[in-house]
């Protein structure tokens, strides 16, 4: 959910319906949305003229904006005040196999929520989606914004083959490689190590990683392999166990200790 405001001297409605735009963001400026947007406004969430919604761009903060016309087909809002400040995207890329249709949409609308700042598809040996539509894979990502009180929204690269990924990947960012084969140990303690800095959490196909692949990864330096646990986790179900894991270990690190004599 998103954070209480910044600017605004109100408390921050939770419940407000928010939407993102292209558009630039500031007070007094004017958006008019197109027809779709316009009949989502008026038809779907049947926001009244001078009735509010929260506005975002993922460039200049979250703002209150007005109805102050339209019908079905056009809206106009009118942005009123600055209810959050813009905060940078988090420094964590999710790097997957893709899957096939509504399955690759609930995973995206996932890594969202749980704080992904890339979407990076790759291409593995045993991946069995040919084709990848990054316009869909942006719509559930704004989606998913939307919903969760998201400022930044993620960027969605295109497909690249899992070998050129690995040749492109900065040196300092770690690679969280979720291997079924892994030993189990506990996942948390190899990642407080590591959350600080720029991460990739990267999960294979349906049909896992082959010998080759794994060898790749496993030699890269400065790559920490984890187990999700004893049983075969379906994609989709082990990049929300991979990210929520990363989550965990980014909020143990930043919990300040205990008072001395406290407990």
């Amino acid at each position: 959910m998103a954070r209480p405001h910044e600017d605004s001297t109100e408390p921050y409605d939770f419940r407000a319906q928010r939407l993102f735009v292209e558009d630039a963001l500031a007070e007094g400026a004017l958006v008019a949305l197109d027809r779709e947007r316009a009949h989502y406004v008026g038809d779907v969430i049947r926001l009244e003229v001078g009735g509010h919604i929260h506005l975002f761009n993922g460039r200049d903060g979250e703002w209150r904006a007005r109805r102050e016309a339209g019908g079905r087909r056009e809206a106009l809002l009118r942005v009123e005040a600055r209810l959050r400040r813009q905060s940078p995207p988090p420094d964590l890329d999710y790097v997957f196999a893709p899957l096939k249709h509504a399955r690759l949409d609930y995973m995206v609308q996932k890594a969202v929520e749980m704080g992904a700042g890339r979407l990076v598809p790759v291409m593995t040996r045993r991946t069995q989606a040919s084709r990848v539509n990054t316009e869909r894979m942006r719509a559930n990502a704004i989606e998913a914004a939307e919903q969760c009180g998201i400022l930044s929204l993620p960027a969605v690269l295109e497909p690249v083959t899992l070998a050129r990924w690995l040749d492109a990947l900065e040196p300092a960012r770690r690679v969280v490689f979720c291997d079924e084969a892994a030993p189990l140990a506990d996942p948390l303690a190899p990642l407080k190590a590591a959350v600080a800095g720029p991460l990739a959490v990267l999960i294979g196909p349906e049909g896992g990683f082959d010998d080759a692949e794994r060898r790749q990864l496993a030699a890269r330096p400065g790559t920490i392999v984890l187990s999700l646990g004893p049983r075969i986790l379906r994609a989709d179900t082990a990049a929300v166990a991979a990210l929520a894991l990363v989550e965990a270990a980014r909020q143990g690190a930043a919990a300040p200790l205990p008072a001395e004599g406290t407990r």
